[in-house]
C-alpha cells in the first residue's frame, strides 16, 4: 500500500477526517438538490417545457451524462451516510452518562438527524423505482412517450403523495440542520456569521421543502395537469 493510500485511510478513520467527508459528501447534495428542483419545477411550464429538460438529461453526452451523475451522486449518498452513521456509533460510545441533559436541550432536527436521514434513503430508492426505474409498467409506457404525463399519473395515488410529503418533511428538518454543519465543519462559520448561516440553512431547507411538495399537492389537491392527461 503506497504512502498516500496510507493516509486517506487514516484520514477517513480519524474523527475529523469523517466529519469532513461527511461534510463534503453532504454539500455535492445539496447543490444537487437544489439543480434538481430547478428542473423539476419546469413540470409548470408545460408539458413541451418539460419533456424538453427530460430529453436533454438523458440524451446530454450521448447519454452518458445522466450515468454519471447518477453514480456520482450514488456514491455521495452512500458515503455520506454510512459516514454518519460511523461518526452517530462513535459519538454515543464516547458520550458520558451525564450528558443526556445535553442532548435534551439540543436542536430536534440534530437529534433525529439518522433517523430523518435513513428515511430520506427509503424514500430515494422507492423514487427511483417510481419514476426511474418505472416498476409500474402503466407508468413505464406513458414516460416513453411524455415524462411530463408520466409524472402527473404518477402522483395521482395519494399514498404515494402523502409518502413524498412525509420525506420532503423530514428532509427539511434533516437541512435545516446539515447545511449549517456543512459551514462549521469545513470552518467557514464563525461568531459574526453563525446567526447568518443558520438563518440561511432554515431559509434553502424551507425552499426545497415547499418546492418539492408544491408538485405532488399542485396535481392531487389542485388537479394541474388533469385536463391534459
Amino acid at each position: 500500500m503506497s504512502a498516500s493510500s496510507c493516509s486517506l485511510c487514516a484520514f477517513a478513520k480519524s474523527s475529523i477526517g469523517r466529519k469532513i467527508i461527511v461534510a463534503l459528501t453532504g454539500l455535492a447534495l445539496v447543490l444537487f438538490l437544489a439543480g434538481h428542483l430547478l428542473g423539476n419545477l419546469l413540470i409548470f411550464a408545460g408539458e413541451e417545457a418539460f419533456n424538453e429538460y427530460a430529453h436533454f438529461l438523458h440524451t446530454f453526452l450521448h447519454g452518458m451524462g445522466v450515468w454519471i451523475a447518477r453514480i456520482g451522486l450514488l456514491v455521495c449518498f452512500v458515503v455520506h451516510i454510512w459516514f454518519t452513521v460511523l461518526l452517530t456509533k462513535e459519538n454515543k460510545a464516547a458520550r458520558p452518562k451525564y450528558a443526556h441533559d445535553a442532548t435534551v436541550q439540543a436542536p430536534k432536527s440534530s437529534r433525529i438527524m439518522i433517523w430523518s436521514g435513513l428515511t430520506i434513503l427509503a424514500f430515494v430508492i422507492f423514487h427511483i423505482l417510481h419514476f426511474t426505474v418505472r416498476t409500474d409498467s402503466e407508468l413505464a409506457t406513458i414516460g416513453e412517450e411524455s415524462p411530463w404525463r408520466m409524472v402527473i399519473e404518477g402522483f395521482q395515488n395519494p399514498l404515494v403523495v402523502i409518502f413524498y410529503v412525509i420525506a420532503m418533511t423530514l428532509l427539511c428538518s434533516h437541512l435545516s440542520h446539515g447545511v449549517a454543519s456543512i459551514f462549521q465543519t469545513l470552518g467557514l462559520r464563525s461568531k459574526k456569521t453563525a446567526g447568518s448561516i443558520k438563518a440561511l440553512a432554515k431559509i434553502y431547507a424551507v425552499v426545497i421543502y415547499l418546492g418539492f411538495i408544491s408538485i405532488p399537492l399542485a396535481i392531487r389537491l389542485f388537479g394541474f395537469g388533469s385536463c391534459c392527461k
